[in-house]
């Protein structure tokens, strides 16, 4: 898999004014514009934390079959891991596939990122 997501940051004023221009057609969005937008850099940064990118690389690497098996890969609790992985899929960093049974199997969308910020606020 050699998938980028692009990311950005901005203010929520600067992201909503943007998505506004984009419906009105007044702005084109070109292929490698941001597809997720956050905040901060600390938001940014609270969801690719080194804990949350050890969890991603345990995904691609070992491939577990449902939530409760990569509870016992990472040694993470149920509660905190559906939770972290709940935001990485709002953010397109992780999909949940509904398996066998209804368990869900989580799958790492992107193996890139791309971060656009301004140099300064």
């Amino acid at each position: 898999m050699k998938k980028t997501l692009h990311v950005g940051i901005a203010s929520y004023e600067t992201m909503k004014s943007r998505t506004m221009a984009i419906a009105r057609g007044q702005l084109k969005p070109r292929r490698d514009d941001p597809k997720v937008w956050f905040t901060s850099i600390e938001s940014f940064a609270k969801v690719l934390s080194d804990r949350n990118r050890a969890l991603l690389e345990i995904i691609v690497k070992e491939k577990p079959a449902s939530i409760a098996e990569l509870e016992t890969m990472s040694g993470r609790a149920k509660s905190n891991l559906s939770r972290t992985l709940r935001t990485m899929q709002r953010y397109g960093l992780v999909e949940l596939e509904k398996g066998e049974g209804g368990k869900l199997i989580p799958h790492v969308t992107y193996d890139r990122i791309a971060l656009e910020m301004p140099a300064y606020a």
